[in-house]
């Protein structure tokens, strides 16, 4: 049998490495792990080489090579549920560990479980519970230890979002696929990208690249067999992001859709939607959802009995925050470790198997279906303030209502954060926001407009002699906040003025450490030295040589973003940049009389 880089020949199907690994792992007899005997068969079975089998097994979170615990406890420990006491969640479950050996009972803290809006969040035995007391956790512990594990919570609809009221959806609920039977009727691709275009539809992945372009770049390269793939990065894994969770959980077959209709525009035979693996519950949601696509013979061989075929397949992500690198991505599905590619050549000629791919997002794919239904110019109409478009936002942190919404674009972040999202705990203006997760850093509610090129639209709202502007006031536009040099994702964290600002910096900071791939040496030690130089200021804020420090991180940040593959190495040092720059002069935290220095009540539950 032939291996082919990360694939094997498994009789006459193709298995991803991945999905044999999982079933070993999965098998009951081998106890949550991977038994090097099981290794060493699957290799003989696949002519695998055992160190390739090894070599992966070893890189991603999701496998073991050694027997798990019968409680493997983990906290998330990034942003949102950092601010809201994931540390003190650990530290005080830890005197557990003193009753239990490690076979028993293993703690420890984990990197973005994806439920930003319900944290803190503990994950046992990949089970995740949200918002639960200390004590309901520590009865949930003590149940599985004792062989008993309760139920786990699944992942309901968020109480403060109504999707019946989202636009993105044309079918209110009851799919019909008229995107694909409107193309199969007039398979004119030149049609469909001209909607894009004239949607002026922006990748929603977090680059903003406009969707027509990509689609074109593949649907124009040429494979010499043919061979073509569409991608659906649904690897949602920066901290302050799970918009595509819930548009995967409550609209899959818009996404369903949008990847077929894709490779029918650009000429692809077939398709993967790549989810992470905590997202079970929309995974399983969008394999009903090709399920469904196939009984009605939207999906699979002689699509609506045309001359036209697409297979379509949901994959499930072995772990780790750069599976949802683009390249890392494709290296994934290959089998391989994820770790970026060097480009060019880029993934619309080159992608995976080195055939031409279009890989974007989950949103840029739910989207496309609603404009090739409604048109192109419906969408961007939908835009406010001179802005194209609609879009969705994450936001969660110390607001009332944290949730998924859809809204237009051009919509000021006031409105987002005070309409929507209900406004700050404490009712007041925020002291920060990280408008970009953990990779744009953190903004004050009022920002020093000394040394930005203002646009001349937003000066002219301006007082002639303005120092600052009300962040909030800005409306959610992609390029607005590029022309301001600031970045602008799809998550969006609210702090309070009770968040110690250094302290989310370091966090941040740690995060990134620890997601490194590893493959850059620059990145994985610069990462390592940014958290170090946090962790310094914070022992010694007082007596820290600050200017010193800011042009060591502005060297460092330099020497990372000219050698760094992909955009980790770029986005690590910004959490500590914007604390130097902003936040570093500002007064102390405010802390209730009765806070004593703390953070918010443990397992104080906001809904």
């Amino acid at each position: 049998m032939a291996a082919v880089r990360g694939w094997f020949w498994c009789g006459k199907s193709r298995s991803m490495i991945f999905e044999e690994l999982r079933k070993i792992q999965n098998n009951p007899g081998n106890e949550g792990f991977l038994p090097e005997s099981e290794l060493r068969a699957l290799s003989r079975r696949t002519g695998t080489p055992l160190y390739r089998l090894q070599e992966v097994a070893s890189f991603f979170p999701h496998f073991r090579l050694e027997k798990p615990p019968t409680a493997d406890v983990q906290v998330c420990r990034d942003m949102a549920c950092h601010l809201h006491g994931a540390d003190e969640v650990l530290d005080k479950l830890r005197p557990l560990a003193n009753e239990f050996d490690s076979r028993q009972l293993t703690m420890d803290g984990v990197s973005c479980l994806g439920r930003c809006d319900r944290g803190p969040v503990a994950c046992v035995n990949h089970h995740y519970f949200s918002q639960h007391s200390l004590g309901e956790l520590e009865t949930i512990i003590r149940e599985t230890i004792a062989g008993r594990p309760p139920q786990a919570d699944h992942d309901p609809p968020l109480p403060f979002v109504d999707p019946a009221h989202w636009k993105i959806d044309p079918y209110a609920g009851k799919p019909d696929y008229r995107a694909i039977r409107e193309f199969i009727q007039n398979p004119d691709s030149a049609r469909v990208l001209k909607e894009l275009e004239t949607a002026d539809l922006l990748g929603m992945g977090g680059a903003g690249a406009p969707a027509v372009r990509k689609w074109t770049d593949v649907w124009q390269s040429a494979s010499p067999d043919g061979e073509k793939f569409v991608v659906c990065n649904g690897d949602e894994s920066e901290p302050g992001t799970f918009k595509d969770r819930e548009i995967l959980l409550l609209k899959p077959y818009l996404v369903v859709e949008g990847v077929i209709l894709a490779g029918l525009v650009v000429g692809a035979s077939r398709g993967f939607i790549f989810i992470r693996h905590e997202y079970a519950d929309q995974i399983a949601a969008v394999r009903r959802a090709v399920a469904d696509a196939e009984s009605q013979n939207a999906c699979g061989v002689s699509i609506l009995g045309q001359n036209r075929s697409f297979t379509l397949e949901v994959v499930e992500s072995p772990g780790g925050y750069i599976c949802g690198e683009q390249g890392a991505l494709i290296e994934t599905l290959e089998g391989n470790r994820a770790q970026p590619r060097n480009r060019p050549p880029q993934l619309e000629t080159n992608g995976l198997w080195n055939k031409p791919t279009l890989l974007s997002n989950v949103e840029t794919y739910a989207w496309a279906v609603t404009i090739a239904i409604y048109g192109g110019a419906w969408y961007r109409d939908q835009g406010l303030n001179g802005c194209k478009g609609l879009r969705f936002f994450s936001v969660s942190g110390d607001v009332k209502r944290p949730g998924a919404f859809e809204v237009p674009i051009g919509l000021p972040l006031g409105e987002l954060i005070n309409t929507c999202a209900g406004g700050t705990l404490d009712g007041r203006p925020p002291a920060a926001l990280a408008p970009s997760g953990p990779s744009g850093g953190f903004l004050p509610a009022r920002l020093p407009i000394e040394g930005k090129r203002l646009p001349e639209a937003l000066r002219a709202k301006l007082p002639p002699d303005a120092t600052h502007l009300d962040l909030l006031d800005l409306p959610l536009d992609l390029a607005l906040f590029r022309q301001l040099g600031l970045m602008l994702g799809a998550g969006i964290v609210v702090y309070g003025h009770r968040a110690d600002m250094l302290d989310q910096a370091l966090n941040c900071t740690e995060f990134f450490r620890n997601e490194s791939c590893g493959k850059c040496v620059p990145c994985r030690i610069g990462s390592q030295k940014l958290v170090e130089i946090a962790g310094e200021i914070a022992r010694s804020r007082r007596d820290a040589n600050l200017a010193a420090t800011r042009e060591f991180v502005r060297e460092l940040a330099q020497a990372m973003e000219m050698t760094s593959i992909c955009g980790l190495g770029v986005s690590a040092p910004n959490p500590l940049i914007s604390w130097l720059k902003y936040f570093s002069t500002a007064p102390q935290p405010e802390r209730p009389a009765t806070d004593q220095g703390q953070k918010p009540v443990l397992g104080e539950r906001r809904r």
